[in-house]
């Protein structure tokens, strides 16, 4: 574990500037890379500290507001613990932001976050790992998929709608993914139910992904997240261990 340093940065963008966190080492030297996607909930002080953590871990973390289209971080008054009776509320402001974010729009977001990656002087030249939570683990493997050429690793937690009927379904990007993959899943998840995980881990299988997927019994949607009442304390230090194992590993 190493001394860290986070600063607030902007990612010029074809949409315009996206508000972000960078997180690294305080040291001089680069590390390598982790592109990490926020929940619907947003750019807060819980995915700081995320990026915080695996930059102690020694890689240099750039988590960006997806939602910058609709202004700069925090979009929406949150609560200190976000209760599952306050998230009708908080969805119906949500909502509309993750409407607006098509598959094209992130794709072109991809591309100028990885770009600013690349001449990030904190930032070690190479392939970088790619990881995101809820909607942010579509957002993951979207980037892997087309971005294949930059990204080694991919994970995804407590993702949602990975593998739908859609035309647009993130899994249908498998066939370009080259990174190694992991997705864990939460158990009690509505949003990704067992013929969408059969479907992903087909996906993944036939187009010859190195990838693990795993169910993490008893957690629900949304596990990795401490500022939420459906944080799990458990699963959360599973998916910790097998995060930074895969970078560890691709990176």
């Amino acid at each position: 574990m190493t001394a860290t340093r986070g600063t607030s940065v902007d990612i010029p963008t074809q949409d315009g500037t996206a508000d972000a966190y960078l997180a690294h080492p305080d040291d001089q030297n680069p590390h390598p890379a982790v592109l990490l996607y926020m929940d619907a909930f947003g750019l807060r002080p819980q995915l700081k500290a995320m990026a915080d953590r695996l930059a102690r871990n020694g890689y240099t973390v750039l988590v960006p507001n997806v939602f910058y289209r609709h202004g700069r971080a925090p979009l929406v008054e949150l609560p200190e613990l976000i209760d599952t009776s306050e998230r009708p509320d908080l969805f119906r402001q949500i909502m509309p932001f993750m409407q607006a974010l098509t598959p094209e729009a992130a794709e072109r977001d991809a591309e100028a976050c990885l770009r600013w990656l690349a001449d990030c002087p904190q930032a070690a030249e190479g392939p970088v790992g790619v990881t995101g939570y809820c909607m942010g683990a579509r957002l993951a493997l979207r980037t892997a998929g087309t971005h294949p050429e930059r990204v080694a690793a991919v994970a995804g937690f407590h993702g949602g709608r990975l593998a739908t009927d859609s035309p647009d379904s993130p899994h249908l990007v498998a066939g370009r993914v080259t990174a190694e993959a992991y997705f864990g899943h939460a158990d009690q998840d509505p949003s990704l139910p067992p013929e969408q995980i059969e479907r992903l881990e087909k996906a993944l299988t036939e187009a010859g992904v190195r990838h693990r997927c795993e169910v993490y019994p008893g957690a629900h949607h949304g596990f990795a997240q401490a500022d939420t009442s459906d944080y799990d304390a458990e699963a959360t230090e599973r998916h910790w261990t097998e995060l930074l194992a895969l970078l560890d590993r691709a990176l």
